[in-house]
């Protein structure tokens, strides 16, 4: 069997004018980066914006194993078989971040012959965006150290300081550092750590941003710190906000790549799905939804979180609605959460999404090793829990193994339809809708708040953060914040420890659990099996 680099490298794929054309793209709205992929650029959007939106579907899971669900694969897939059945399908993913391509993960652009193309650029620096967000990010660590150093006129409290510096890969060592040693003119020691770049604020704004402008004025808006007497400090208070959109002026542009059977798809940032909303941008979002039929998009982790913040954040934010979901499970994570029902996992995420309103589309992301008898038993309980299932083969027979999902996914189109309503309100407290999520999406018996996170909350509230929607961040492996509990817990609570604002981005962030922002490297890292030769070929990325 060949490897999923190998499936790439053989591709034949047209040119990224071609793949353009075919959505109505003109070779004035481009900006290419080589002969296959390309920017769009903004001239394109005024001329689209006013266009009837296509069909809005998203891709989820179920709590996944530490392997994954293969939503990419999935999207990608459904994306070729819808492309095949003549309809016009443009997939909106997002970019892998190199820490887990490097780490465990190896490539992250689908797999088999479900892939984005090409897949070594998009796996590896891509367009440049990743390191876009990292520059400006730092910028704003700079300029905050600088400031502190050159007088501090704001009276910032180095123990109160809530921005970290980024990097764009796993580095455990990193987590926890002291900057400022060597002298007075170092700087001021103080200690600091470093993120995964996807974790940064900034990523999270570009996705959420309208346009270039709104965000120059979110970037403005991130709080870095706070002074002595507890005051906020933000990027804009520092001058730093003009100087970070300029470095990304190139980053907020979507790009337009093709998968392996030549289907539009529209990549662009990828925030990290637990201390963040998870879901590609809302700029790309938008462009797919003008220039074709249908848009498949995904949002990161388990229906409890990606999905949760798509509907809940982006969706709100965006004034979207989706018309359908498409809920990826395979038999070896339901296996992986057995207990008395062994579809229990299963059969809460279908109720979560129903409550929001949505059709539920379940797709069988089938494996060599699963038995006909299983596949059936599987199909028959999702007609009992109110939704359409279909088999996807699509990681060994690309678009032409996901045919029955596509074609089951068109009739849900067709005669169902959504009525998409988000979990709560805006006016409603930030402890109350954290209270919503814990006992609507996890079953939980009801949230317990650390007093420290409970005092923040009220800050929140009193500083006019109120109406913002809610973060959660917990574990992806359970529905609870304990990755040990698995399959449909019951009998537990949710403890929040701590609270943050992203004001630039628009969220407040509940933490539950121990969430990781800076990962570390496994045993043996994916990157120890990727090389390239004198002639160029790249070998072991997966």
């Amino acid at each position: 069997m060949l490897s999923d680099i190998e499936i790439a490298l053989s591709a034949k794929m047209e040119p990224i004018t071609k793949i353009a054309e075919k959505i109505g793209i003109s070779p004035e709205e481009l900006e290419p980066y080589g002969h296959y992929k390309a920017k769009l650029s903004p001239v394109l959007w005024q001329r689209i914006k006013n266009n009837k939106n296509g069909k809005l579907v998203l891709v989820t899971a179920i709590n996944p194993t530490p392997a994954g669900e293969g939503k990419t694969t999935i999207s990608v897939g459904l994306a070729q078989a819808l492309c095949k059945k003549g309809k016009n399908a443009i997939a909106a993913l997002r970019e892998p971040s190199l820490g887990p391509v490097m780490g465990i993960k190896g490539g992250a652009a689908g797999g088999g012959y479900a892939q984005v193309v090409p897949m070594e650029d998009i796996n590896l620096h891509f367009t440049g965006d990743m390191h876009a967000i990292t520059a400006a990010n730092n910028l704003l660590s700079a300029m905050l150290d600088n400031h502190m150093q050159q007088g501090n006129a704001l009276g910032i409290d180095p123990r109160r300081i809530v921005f970290k510096r980024v990097l764009d890969m796993n580095d455990r060592a990193l987590r926890n550092v002291v900057v400022g040693l060597g002298g007075a003119m170092n700087g001021v020691p103080r200690e600091d750590g470093f993120m995964i770049t996807v974790a940064s604020e900034v990523m999270a704004i570009l996705c959420l941003s309208e346009d270039p402008e709104d965000m120059k004025a979110r970037l403005g808006r991130i709080v870095v710190a706070y002074t002595y007497d507890k005051k906020p400090v933000t990027a804009a208070d520092l001058g730093a906000a003009g100087a970070m959109a300029l470095l990304l002026k190139d980053a907020i542009k979507p790009n337009l790549v093709q998968s392996l059977e030549n289907t539009p798809c529209i990549l662009h940032g990828g925030p990290f799905a637990n201390i963040a909303h998870g879901c590609n941008s809302i700029i790309a979002t938008r462009h797919a939804l003008k220039l074709g039929d249908i848009c498949v998009t995904e949002a990161g982790f388990g229906a409890d979180l990606g999905a949760e913040k798509f509907l809940d954040i982006k969706c709100r934010m965006a004034g979207l609605s989706p018309d359908a979901v498409v809920l990826v499970a395979t038999l070896r994570a339901l296996h992986y959460h057995q207990s008395a029902d062994k579809f229990a996992n299963l059969g809460k995420h279908i109720e979560n999404l129903r409550a929001f309103g949505l059709p539920v589309v379940v797709a069988i992301n089938r494996f060599a090793d699963d038995t006909d008898e299983e596949i059936a038993e599987l199909t028959a309980y999702c007609r009992e829990k109110g939704a359409a299932c279909a088999p996807a083969d699509v990681f060994a027979r690309g678009g032409e193994g996901g045919g029955e999902l596509a074609d089951v996914l068109l009739s849900v189109l067709e005669n169902e339809k959504a009525n998409f309503a988000p979990l709560y309100p805006d006016e409603m407290k930030l402890t109350e809708k954290i209270e919503t999520v814990a006992r609507t999406i996890y079953g939980a018996d009801g949230v317990d708040f650390a007093p420290a996170a409970a005092k923040k909350l009220a800050d929140f509230e009193e500083a006019g953060y109120g109406r913002f929607p809610v973060c959660m961040a917990k574990t992806q492996y359970s529905l609870s914040d304990n990755p040990k509990l698995l399959g449909r817990p019951e009998g537990f609570r949710i403890t929040v420890r701590e609270a943050r604002v992203s004001a630039g981005a628009g969220f407040v962030v509940a933490l539950t659990g121990e969430i990781m922002t800076m990962p570390g490297l496994p045993k043996v890292p994916a990157a120890e099996k990727m090389d390239i030769d004198a002639d160029g070929v790249i070998t072991g990325l997966f």
